[in-house]
C-alpha cells in the first residue's frame, strides 16, 4: 500500500467496503448535522476562510518538531495498522500519524484541510494490537466522516472562551456555540466508534478497548459482561434529581462516558444495519450528493423519539409519559423527586463518581 493507493492486502481476513459512504456507520443525529452542512451553499467557502484564523499550521509544525511520525521506520506496527483501516475503509488518501510522549491514554484527529491523526504513549502501551487496530479504525473514520474540521473549530472555540472571559455577552455566546458542538460530537464518536469496529471487525477487542480506557491495564480483574451492566445500571437508576446530576456531569465533555459508548456499540454491532454493512449493502460515496437533508433529518427525529420511548432514565421515562398522555403528572414529578411511589426509594442521589480530567479516546 503507498499513501494515495493499496498494494497489501490486511494483515488478516477482513471484509473490506469499497466505495463505502461515512453514512453507513454515522450515528443518525452525527449525520443529520453532516449532511445539512454538506449541503450548505458557501460552506466550503466559510471554512476556508476560517483556516486562515485557525493555528492549523502552528499544530503541524507542532506535531512534526515534538511528537513522532508514524511510518515505515518509525512505530512500523501503527503505521500498518494505519493503511490497514484506510484500505478496508477505502480512504485513498492516508493520513499522517504521530505519536505523543503522553502517559494519559488519548487519541484524535485533527485539522481543517488534511487531517492528522494523533495517539498518546499512553495509549499504545495500555491496548494489544487487536484493540489498537479498532483505535486507529475509530480515528480513520473520524478522517473519512469530516469530523477532523469541526473538532478544530470546537478546539479553536474553547480556547478563545477561555481568552475573552472577562467578556461577558462574548464568553456567553461563544459557550453557547461550544455546548452545541460538544452534544453533536459527543454523537460524532459513537460514529467513530462503529467505523472502528467495521475496521477491527473483533467486537470483543473493541470492548476490551473501552474498558481499559476506562480501568486500565488490568484485563484480569474486570469482566466485560459486568463492565456493560454498568452501563444498564447508570441508565436506570437513581431518580429524577440523579437524571439531572447525568447531564450536567456531561455538558462539559466532548465524549460519552465509556461504559455508555460500550453498550451503544454493542447494540450498533448486533443490529440488522450492522449485518447489512458486513453483508455488503450500504450506502456508496458516489450518492452522497444525491442524500436529502429532510430525510436525514426525520431519521434523526425518529431516533431521538425511539431512545426516549425505550430509555430507562427516570427523566426520559417521564418525558415519554408526557408524551403519551399519562395521566397524574404531578404526582408522578412530586413521587419521582422525593423518592416515594412504588418500591419506596429511598430518594438519595447518588451521582456518577467522575473523575476530573477523564480521559478520552477522540
Amino acid at each position: 500500500m503507498t499513501e494515495t493507493g493499496f498494494e497489501k492486502v490486511p494483515a488478516r481476513d477482513r471484509r473490506r467496503f469499497p466505495g463505502i459512504s461515512s453514512r453507513a456507520y454515522e450515528h443518525p443525529a452525527d449525520r443529520s448535522a453532516l449532511v445539512a452542512l454538506r449541503k450548505l451553499s458557501g460552506f466550503d467557502t466559510v471554512f476556508k476562510v476560517l483556516s486562515g484564523l485557525l493555528p492549523e499550521r502552528s499544530l503541524r509544525l507542532l506535531f512534526l518538531s515534538e511528537s513522532v511520525r508514524v511510518g515505515e521506520t518509525q512505530f512500523p506496527h501503527l503505521y500498518a495498522m494505519l493503511r490497514d483501516a484506510c484500505y478496508i475503509l477505502d480512504l485513498e488518501k492516508v493520513p499522517q500519524m504521530y505519536v505523543q510522549q503522553d502517559p494519559n491514554p488519548n487519541a484524535m484527529c485533527i485539522g481543517l484541510d488534511e487531517p492528522i491523526i494523533v495517539v498518546t504513549t499512553g495509549l499504545v502501551e495500555l491496548l494489544d494490537e487487536e484493540e489498537m487496530r479498532a483505535v486507529v479504525g475509530h480515528e480513520v473514520g473520524h478522517a473519512l466522516s469530516g469530523h477532523a474540521v469541526y473538532r478544530t473549530i470546537l478546539l479553536f472555540l474553547t480556547n478563545l472562551a477561555l481568552k475573552v472571559a472577562w467578556i461577558p455577552l462574548g464568553n456567553v455566546a461563544i459557550m453557547t456555540i461550544v455546548t452545541a458542538l460538544r452534544e453533536w460530537f459527543r454523537k460524532s464518536e459513537l460514529s467513530a466508534d462503529r467505523a472502528g469496529l467495521l475496521v477491527g471487525q473483533d467486537v470483543q477487542a473493541s470492548m476490551r478497548g473501552l474498558m481499559k480506557i476506562a480501568g486500565g491495564n488490568h484485563l484480569h480483574e474486570m469482566n466485560v459482561d459486568a463492565f456493560l451492566a454498568q452501563a444498564e445500571e447508570y441508565e436506570s437508576s437513581g431518580d429524577l434529581r440523579d437524571s439531572v446530576l447525568k447531564i450536567l456531569n456531561l455538558l462539559p465533555r466532548t465524549h460519552p462516558f465509556t461504559t455508555v459508548r460500550a453498550a451503544e456499540l454493542k447494540k450498533w454491532a448486533e443490529s440488522r444495519e450492522h449485518q447489512r454493512i458486513m453483508d455488503g449493502h450500504y450506502p456508496r460515496r458516489e450518492d452522497d450528493k444525491d442524500t436529502s437533508v429532510t430525510d436525514s433529518f426525520r431519521q434523526s427525529a425518529a431516533h431521538y423519539a425511539d431512545t426516549v420511548r425505550t430509555s430507562k432514565d427516570p427523566l426520559l421515562k417521564l418525558v415519554g409519559d408526557i408524551a403519551g398522555g399519562a395521566g397524574d403528572l404531578g404526582g408522578k414529578l412530586r413521587d419521582k423527586f422525593t423518592g416515594a411511589g412504588a418500591g419506596g426509594g429511598s430518594g438519595t442521589a447518588t451521582g456518577p463518581e467522575g473523575k476530573g480530567g477523564a480521559t478520552e479516546q477522540g
